[in-house]
C-alpha cells in the first residue's frame, strides 16, 4: 500500500470512529456527484430533492454534515430544526450556474415582466441551484423551489396559481420541462440579465408564458449531439439516458431523461449485459459501473463537477473534529422565513 492509499485508509478509519462515536447526532449526507469514498462514508446519497427532505425529515440529529455543494447546505440550513447545524467540509464549493442568477438582477427582471405584463400575471418557480436569498425571493411572491426530480410537476403547479412562470436560473431545465408540457415555442423566452426587458420586446413579454433565465450548468451543456451520434454508431445496442440540464437538442435524441436518481434507477433496471450511456457528472457514471459489473455503464462524455470534487476525506474529517465550529452554515432568519415557505411548498409537492 503506497502512503497516499494509507493516508487515505488512515483518515477513514477516523471519519468512522467520530461517526459511531456521536452516533444518531450526526448525519452525513451525501449527493450523487461526491467520490466514491465520500458517498460510501455517508449516511444518505441522493440527488438535492432526496437530501433536503431527508434533511427535513430527520429530528434526532444535533449536526448535520452536507457534502455536496453550497447551495444544498444552505436548504438543509433552512429545514433543519433549531437545535440542529449544518456544516459543509469546504465552503468554496458553489455552484456556478447558482451564481448566474443575482438577487438584484432578479429582482430588476421581475419589476420588469410585471410593468410590462401586469400586476399578478406571472409567478415565480427558482432551481435548487440558487441561493438562499433567490429561494427567499420565490417564498414571499407565492412561487416554489424545484429541483430536476419534480420541475415539471412544480411548474405545472405554478401555472395553476398564474399565467407566467419566471423560470430560474438554469434556462435549458425550463425549456425541457416547457416542452414536456407542450408549451409552444413562441410562448417562451429566454431573459439575459443586464439588458432591458431581459433583450425581449414588450409584446413577447406579454405573450411569453415561460421566461427562462438565462443561465446553465457547465457540466450537463459539454455533452452534444454529435457525441451521440459517435457513440450510437459504435454501440447501436446502447441506450443513452441524459440529464435533463443538459440542451434540448440532446435531451430530445436520448432514449431517456431524468434527475440523478432517475439515472440510478434506470441503471439498476437495465437488463443485465446490456449497455447504457450516461450523460451527467462523471462521478456517479463510474460508481454506476462498479457497482453494476453485469452490465457496460459508459459515459457520454468526461464531464467532472471541480465544485463537488472540492470535498474530500481530509475536509470532512476536519469538519467532524470541529462540529458546531467550522464551515457552518448559516441564513439569516429574514431569508430564512421566505426561502422555507418556497421550500416546503416543493415538498408538498410530492
Amino acid at each position: 500500500m503506497n502512503k497516499a492509499h494509507s493516508n487515505h485508509a488512515e483518515i477513514i478509519e477516523k471519519i468512522r470512529a467520530r461517526k459511531q462515536e456521536l452516533g444518531k447526532q450526526l448525519l452525513i449526507l451525501t449527493h450523487h456527484y461526491q467520490r466514491k469514498e465520500i458517498v460510501e462514508l455517508g449516511d444518505f446519497v441522493g440527488d438535492s430533492f432526496e437530501l433536503s427532505k431527508n434533511a427535513a425529515a430527520d429530528r434526532d440529529c444535533r449536526y448535520i454534515v452536507f457534502c455536496g455543494v453550497h447551495f444544498m447546505a444552505e436548504s438543509a440550513a433552512i429545514l433543519a430544526q433549531a437545535h440542529q447545524v449544518v456544516q459543509i467540509p469546504n465552503v468554496e464549493a458553489g455552484c456556478w450556474m447558482a451564481s448566474m442568477a443575482e438577487a438584484e438582477a432578479v429582482k430588476s427582471a421581475w419589476e420588469q415582466i410585471e410593468s410590462a405584463a401586469g400586476q399578478g400575471t406571472t409567478i415565480p418557480v427558482v432551481y435548487m441551484n440558487s441561493d438562499a436569498e433567490l429561494k427567499s425571493f420565490c417564498g414571499e411572491r407565492g412561487g416554489t423551489v424545484c429541483t430536476s426530480s419534480n420541475a415539471s410537476k412544480a411548474v405545472r403547479w405554478a401555472f395553476g396559481q398564474r399565467e407566467k412562470v419566471l423560470f430560474f436560473p438554469d434556462q435549458y431545465l425550463g425549456r425541457n420541462v416547457a416542452n414536456d408540457l407542450r408549451i409552444a415555442p413562441e410562448q417562451i423566452i429566454v431573459w439575459s440579465p443586464g439588458k432591458t426587458l431581459g433583450g425581449n420586446d414588450p409584446d413577447a413579454v406579454r405573450r411569453a408564458r415561460m421566461i427562462l433565465w438565462d443561465g446553465y450548468c457547465l457540466v450537463h451543456t459539454r455533452f452534444t449531439v454529435d457525441q451521440m451520434e459517435t457513440m450510437r454508431s459504435e454501440f447501436p445496442e446502447a441506450k443513452i439516458v441524459v440529464h435533463p440540464e443538459c440542451t434540448p437538442e440532446v435531451v430530445m435524441l436520448a432514449d431517456a431523461c431524468g434527475s440523478t436518481s432517475y439515472i440510478v434507477k434506470y441503471v439498476k433496471e437495465a437488463p443485465a449485459g446490456s449497455t447504457v450511456i450516461i450523460g451527467t457528472e462523471i462521478n456517479l457514471i463510474h460508481r454506476l459501473a462498479l457497482e453494476y459489473p453485469d452490465k457496460k455503464v459508459l459515459d457520454l462524455h468526461n464531464s467532472l463537477c471541480p465544485n463537488m470534487f472540492k470535498i474530500n476525506l481530509a475536509n470532512l474529517l476536519q469538519t467532524l473534529e470541529n462540529l458546531g465550529e467550522m464551515n457552518v452554515v448559516r441564513v439569516p432568519e429574514e431569508i430564512r422565513a421566505g426561502a422555507r415557505l418556497a421550500l416546503d411548498r416543493m415538498l408538498s409537492l410530492v
